[in-house]
């Protein structure tokens, strides 16, 4: 497969659509040109070409018009063509593939066609992006490099972009697991408003969307076991239920003896995490927990 894109700068746009393009299709050959009849003579065009068709191998959204936007107003750039192209074949399912471009590829098409997504809170400061961190791997503006150099920083930039996607894309894939094994966890639950799981995993998706009366998840880690409040929605601090006020920022025997738990390990200030050292130790505080 050849891929033609086009010379001098690279924007994280390009980059990431060649990257996925790399994952989804397999080993490519570069070409970075202006030259039109090399661009119609590759397999697959990325920001350049003014059209978009995946079935004729272009992806490009400078075209009069553009490439179409989502439904929230955020218009497609390469990256996000491309990626609506490959993305649910990559991760496994429609879904999944809609949380990455969520997380990840509309804030780049974002920044590549000239939309605000994000409004500083603290005066002027403009934390580092993704798209940033792309934009700042081109040669400096008194740097002067062959054509040759610049397609090697152009690699450059695509295995790091390949590095977040294929990070990105494994965590798809571990979510949906998991969410399996909430949901096996829920229904058998003996009390459902205490959801014990066999590990830490991702769970609060699942739990708060689909258990309405789970108050407390519980489950082992490495040194004992854990007991945290469901919150009430998903990105909100807010729980349904905190534990005790008595017991927060307690810990050791202060929190064994403010409990009557004789393991209990230590008690979130905020009080929607404790601890115990065993199994036990851990469902008798959840049940403390209920009852206060």
């Amino acid at each position: 497969m050849q891929v033609a894109t086009h010379p001098g700068n690279f924007h994280a746009d390009d980059v990431f659509a060649v990257a996925v393009l790399g994952l989804a299709r397999g080993p490519y050959d570069l070409v970075r040109t202006r030259d039109e009849q090399l661009q119609a003579a590759a397999d697959v065009r990325v920001d350049v070409g003014g059209r978009s068709d995946p079935q004729t191998g272009d992806f490009d959204h400078h075209q009069k018009g553009g490439a179409g936007e989502r439904a929230n107003g955020v218009r497609f750039a390469s990256f996000g063509l491309v990626w609506r192209h490959h993305g649910a074949d990559l991760t496994g399912s429609a879904e999944a593939a809609r949380a990455i471009d969520e997380r990840l590829v509309q804030g780049v098409d974002a920044n590549d066609t000239g939309q605000t997504v994000t409004q500083s809170l603290v005066d002027d400061l403009r934390p580092m992006t993704v798209s940033g961190v792309i934009a700042a791997m081109n040669a400096d503006w008194d740097e002067e490099l062959t054509p040759a150099e610049e397609d090697a920083r152009f690699a450059e930039a695509v295995v790091l972009a390949r590095g977040i996607l294929e990070r990105e894309i494994g965590g798809a894939r571990a979510f949906q697991r998991a969410r399996q094994l909430v949901h096996d966890a829920i229904g058998r639950a003996g009390d459902s408003r205490v959801i014990e799981l066999e590990r830490n995993m991702p769970w609060r998706d699942a739990v708060v969307n689909h258990a309405p009366d789970a108050l407390f998840v519980v489950y082992p880690k490495t040194d004992g076991w854990a007991l945290q409040a469901v919150p009430r929605t998903l990105g909100a601090f807010g729980n349904r239920k905190n534990l005790p006020v008595e017991w927060a920022g307690r810990t050791g025997a202060d929190l064994a003896e403010v409990t009557g738990v004789h393991d209990a390990v230590f008690c979130h200030t905020a009080g929607f995490y404790a601890s115990a050292r065993t199994r036990e130790g851990i469902t008798a505080l959840a049940a403390r927990a209920l009852s206060d």
